[in-house]
């Protein structure tokens, strides 16, 4: 059985975080493992509050993890703060992990930024250059480039200046533009078209798609491929209209056990 590992923040309401990662791994059949950066108390209406774990309590997590079961994949996700940030590399270079996503959680859906100027700086010179792919959304690429982006061909623009900074694949999620993503590795350009659902449920849609991804390199699908069929899998989870909570709320992860 492959096993993927999801360092992240918890979601207590389940949609996103911790909780999307394991039911997304689980779904593709593999084994999942969490290393907690964080605990938050949110819904689908907001976060209220965020405890982060000590940054050396995170190392302990990461040690206990590779030293017996070793993941095939690993995705991060809620990473906030410098030492946390350069723990989790310092761990993942040390145990040479492979197969690594990075979703550079930094900007709210309202658009707000979620960590600081110097935790930034951090996932760009640290993090994500040991991963695989990095999977910004629109925000989130122009914070990680510094350019406005406002069509596919500052989408390019923008990958390329990653890629280049970082030295990662990256994965530009254009779900703020429309339904189309924009994977850009070592120079290549191909474009996913997906259909654009009109659901306002889509908590969690970021987490579900890079564990997705991560789940398809670990069973050793290409990078194309893996993205392809993860943006399938996260499609099917928000078709099946689910509607709970007050706000904006989850996807149907489960759907294919119906």
């Amino acid at each position: 059985m492959k096993k993927v590992l999801t360092i992240a923040g918890s979601d207590c309401s389940g949609g996103a975080g911790i909780q999307a990662d394991i039911k997304t791994i689980t779904m593709h059949k593999m084994y999942a493992m969490s290393v907690l950066t964080a605990v938050t108390a949110q819904n689908t209406m907001g976060v209220t509050g965020v405890e982060e774990m000590k940054p050396e309590f995170v190392e302990k997590q990461l040690d206990a993890v590779f030293c017996d079961i070793f993941p095939d994949a690993v995705k991060t996700g809620m990473v906030s703060s410098p030492e946390i940030i350069e723990a989790i590399t310092e761990k993942l270079k040390k145990y040479n992990a492979r197969n690594i996503v990075v979703d550079p959680v930094m900007i709210s859906t309202s658009g707000h930024r979620l960590i600081s100027e110097n935790a930034i700086e951090t996932i760009t010179h640290k993090l994500i250059p040991v991963a695989t792919v990095v999977t910004p959304n629109i925000a989130e690429a122009e914070v990680l480039s510094k350019i406005k982006i406002v069509d596919k061909e500052d989408m390019i623009m923008s990958a390329k200046i990653i890629e280049e900074k970082t030295g990662a694949a990256v994965l530009l999620k254009g779900g703020h533009l429309d339904a189309t993503d924009l994977l850009y590795e070592n120079g290549e350009i191909n474009w996913f078209y997906g259909e654009k659902i009109n659901n306002p449920n889509t908590h969690g849609t970021g987490c579900t798609l890079s564990s997705a991804i991560a789940c398809n390199l670990a069973a050793g699908q290409s990078l194309k491929d893996a993205v392809s069929n993860a943006k399938k899998y996260l499609t099917g989870a928000i078709a099946q209209m689910l509607d709970l909570g007050n706000g904006r709320g989850p996807l149907m992860h489960n759907y294919m056990l119906k």
